[in-house]
């Protein structure tokens, strides 16, 4: 499945296909910081009745398909967040095929045992200059992902296959 928070990262940087989306919907900074923090999660949260909006793009999610006769059923999504959007995303991996909802009709990772892992495909070619914000390099695929901790991207590498 494209469009993965974690398949991002390449396509929203400037000169990217997505760049831009980040700031498609902003949050609405009127509505999430109005009122008395005292009343947060109360009916006179300055929040109720407002919409907040936003749009945030960043690693740790996965989308749930159950199994049917009639093939992968999407449920909805798993979000991790808490610590490098690489190591998130090894989290909600691991938390899904725990759930028994890894079954995953399509994806854009090269792997087809695991078709919609995190793709680290960033590559230094020569000239290259990044823009403001991007990692040096290019992704061949336009949906790289940079790497974070050694541990993480190694990580990634043992992740159980999808059904």
């Amino acid at each position: 499945m494209a469009g993965q928070p974690r398949h991002l990262y390449t396509a929203v940087q400037p000169g990217g296909s997505l760049y831009g989306l980040q700031a498609s919907n902003p949050v609405s900074t009127d509505v999430a910081y109005s009122g008395n923090p005292a009343n947060y999660g109360l009916a006179n949260d300055g929040m109720v009745g407002g919409r907040i909006g936003g749009v945030n793009v960043f690693g740790g999610g996965l989308a749930l398909y159950a199994s049917s006769e009639n093939g992968p059923v999407l449920l909805g999504g798993i979000g991790v967040s808490g610590d490098t959007s690489c190591a998130d995303h090894n989290v909600a991996y691991r938390t899904r095929h725990t759930l028994n909802l890894d079954f995953v009709p399509a994806g854009i990772n090269p792997d087809p045992a695991h078709k919609d892992n995190i793709v680290y495909d960033i590559v230094q070619q020569g000239g290259n200059t990044p823009g403001i914000g991007q990692m040096p390099g290019l992704s061949p695929s336009g949906w790289g992902h940079p790497m974070c901790f050694p541990a993480d991207v190694t990580a990634s590498g043992t992740l159980p296959a999808n059904q």
